[in-house]
């Protein structure tokens, strides 16, 4: 059991902490509920743009690296469909310093056209490293919006285009900032040696007055149901043709997310796996093949895939994959697959929370989804073999699945 203590300041900021004495340090994790999803389909790339200009210093503090990093301090930061998150870690006796920091960002952010230019460029560059220059860089442009009609996760992260970074101006980043980064729509995750009473007395002192602000409300269109198979192939510069199949499946908070968690990893997750004996085993049509989940607050995606070997014919290769994803209900798993798995998961879960730095990424998490750390084990461990063939029988279809195949380009 993990202790876990809470509470929100007058202006929405929900805090969540937890003592480690064990450690000389502590870490602060932000968590803004803002990500990919909350962007307009013609300038996608904000949030993941934000993320750079965090770091471009506030109006009262130029260099946020600098002053962190003069009280012994590293930090670091991420984005994702849902959400953005920062976080920061400094020597207990110099906490003080990263409450500062991460509040003085929050309440006057610098908008000047240097820091927009310079982050423009970083983020253009990385555009053109990670999706132009990169082998199946931009297969999740393609996948994304094969799979998504109207729902904002059909834009990647990084942003659909190139373009729509280029063109972002100052009254542009000055809107998404003030409606998306405030208090009232962020968590704050204290870890490491620092009581609650301390944690308490910084978060008044730096977040309290900073005001909250008419925050972009949560509201997504919701994605149609697919009734029909979708199908796209991509030629590109890549070693080898891979075949990639989503499927619809329910967001975090719905009961069948765990069902779905746990069928991608009983097809998938170590040498026991089905499609490691399957597919990589009992086939010599792949050199590697995966399942995995989106993971995503809304409804998201079962992902399927397989790279083929020279010479395998697309379709022997589809169906071998789809035969081995439906084995689950064909053959269901038995009582000792299923405990190795959710075993498995349970390992996973208890050393990724293990160290403070670690932990305050994951109780903000947590909290922003309105869960308990303590219920994450548990919430797996409800998943049964029926609720697995039936989740199974539901979402890997024909109707429901969108197919991409990258090819080399001939």
């Amino acid at each position: 059991m993990i202790p876990v203590n809470r509470f929100t300041l007058s202006n929405g900021l929900k805090v969540v902490h937890n003592q480690d004495s064990a450690t000389a340090m502590v870490a602060l994790n932000l968590l803004y509920n803002v990500g990919s999803r909350d962007e307009s389909p013609d300038l996608t790339g904000m949030a993941h743009l934000f993320e750079h200009l965090m770091f471009g210093g506030s109006e009262n503090i130029p260099e946020f690296d600098k002053a962190l990093e003069a009280a012994g301090g590293t930090n670091n930061a991420w984005t994702n469909c849902d959400f953005t998150n920062f976080y920061d870690i400094v020597p207990a006796h110099n906490a003080e310093t990263a409450f500062w920091l991460e509040s003085d960002r929050m309440n006057a952010l610098a908008f000047n056209d240097k820091s927009l230019e310079v982050q423009r460029q970083v983020v253009s560059e990385e555009f053109k490293q990670v999706c132009l220059n990169q082998p199946y860089g931009d297969l999740h442009h393609h996948l994304n919006a094969l799979a998504y009609k109207v729902h904002p996760y059909r834009y990647p992260v990084i942003g659909k285009d190139i373009s729509h970074i280029e063109k972002v101006r100052s009254v542009d980043v000055r809107d998404f900032f003030y409606r998306h980064y405030a208090p009232n729509n962020a968590v704050l995750a204290v870890t490491g040696n620092i009581s609650l009473d301390r944690t308490r007395e910084l978060a008044e002192k730096w977040f309290g007055p900073i005001p909250a602000r008419q925050v972009a409300p949560h509201v997504y269109p919701q994605e149609p149901v697919q009734t029909e198979p979708r199908r796209a192939i991509v030629y590109g510069r890549v070693p080898q043709t891979v075949i990639y199949k989503a499927y619809h499946m329910p967001g975090y908070n719905d009961r069948a997310y765990p069902v779905c968690d746990t069928i991608t990893d009983l097809l998938s997750a170590g040498y026991s796996s089905r499609f490691y004996r399957d597919l990589l085993m009992g086939t010599t049509l792949f050199s590697k093949a995966d399942a995995s989940i989106t993971g995503t607050s809304d409804p998201g995606l079962i992902l399927l895939s397989a790279h083929l070997r020279d010479g395998v014919s697309v379709e022997e290769a589809e169906e071998a994959v789809t035969d081995s994803a439906l084995s689950l209900i064909a053959s269901p798993p038995s009582a000792h697959e299923l405990e190795r798995v959710l075993n498995r998961f349970e390992a996973s879960h208890m050393f990724g929370t293990l160290g403070y730095a670690n932990l305050a990424s994951a109780l903000a998490q947590c909290e922003a989804r309105g869960e308990d750390i303590n219920d994450v084990v548990p919430r797996q461990r409800t998943v049964t073999t029926d609720a697995i063939v039936n989740a199974v029988s539901a979402y890997i279809t024909p109707a429901n699945s969108s197919t991409l195949i990258y090819s080399p380009r001939q």
